[in-house]
């Protein structure tokens, strides 16, 4: 394989159960001719500086993901969101070798289109507004400074913040949830930070 990197080659021999998959799913990222690179603590595959497909692996499944995947035409259907709030990514899980090779010319189509999208500057159309909880919404009610300091974190802060106390089932929940992120709201972090 050309273009590899160490970093990579690393990443692949320290996971163990799926480095022939991983090895696989490396090889067609770059026989697209993308760029190889580590991001996230992930490899990274690039078309002239812009980010198209990770590849990686979890307990059970390795995967390549799509940055931009839901652009993408995916007449096979093997593509899946990551998470139940994603909007953008896009991601096809394999369990062997024998999937990948299989399903290698449907994959090498999918980096094709990417890569068409990127190059085009197509763009993810983000669901910019969420409903805010009630029980923050009461907490803003109460406290002008807290609604002040929530509305001056970036949309991705404010929206990071929104997911995680509305994934809370019970009211009292969400409320603690709340109470506990407080003071890193009011001194303008992120969930994260």
């Amino acid at each position: 394989m050309n273009n590899t990197t160490p970093k990579v080659d690393g990443y692949i021999r320290k996971n163990k159960q799926w480095q022939a998959e991983l090895t696989a799913l490396r090889r067609i990222a770059l026989e697209s001719g993308l760029t190889e690179d580590i991001k996230w603590r992930t490899p990274c595959y690039t078309d002239q500086g812009q980010n198209i497909v990770l590849i990686g692996c979890g307990k059970n499944n390795c995967a390549m993901s799509f940055l931009k995947g839901v652009l993408l035409k995916d007449t096979r259907g093997i593509l899946v969101a990551p998470g139940a709030n994603t909007q953008s990514a896009r991601m096809a899980k394999f369990t062997s070798v024998e999937e990948i090779t299989r399903l290698r010319p449907v994959l090498k189509e999918l980096l094709e289109q990417a890569i068409a999208a990127e190059r085009a500057g197509l763009k993810v159309e983000f669901k910019k507004e969420f409903d805010i909880p009630a029980e923050l919404q009461a907490r803003f009610d109460e406290n002008v400074e807290l609604e002040t300091a929530f509305t001056s974190l970036t949309p991705g802060r404010q929206r990071a913040y929104i997911l995680y106390i509305s994934a809370a089932k019970q009211s009292k929940t969400r409320a603690s949830r709340i109470e506990k992120h407080i003071l890193r709201i009011l001194e303008g972090k992120g969930l994260d930070d």
